[in-house]
């Protein structure tokens, strides 16, 4: 049930210019607000495919970098939801 209830909502969201992974989610003014962060997250994806799809291990280095793209996504999505979260706490009166 719950597979097929993100299967529907996940594309949805996209449409709404909503992003959402790995549990956080920003919408399109973050994005607007802050177009370079949302492409270095972007970016990192290629970077974490490249690194996973590179036939040797960096001078044993790939797993570590593939954790640090990991934990900058992270720390990139936590950073662009906050207003969002913030706004939705403490809303305005």
């Amino acid at each position: 049930m719950m597979k097929k209830l993100l299967l529907t909502a996940v594309p949805v969201l996209a449409l709404a210019g909503v992003v959402f992974r790995a549990g956080v989610v920003y919408g399109q003014s973050e994005i607007n607000e802050h177009p370079r962060i949302h492409a270095a997250i972007e970016a990192l994806d290629g970077a974490r495919t490249e690194l996973q799809a590179a036939p040797h291990d960096f001078g044993g280095h790939k797993a570590a970098a593939i954790a640090a793209v990991n934990t900058a996504q992270e720390q990139l999505r936590l950073a662009m939801a906050y207003p969002a979260q913030v706004h939705h706490e403490h809303p305005r009166r």
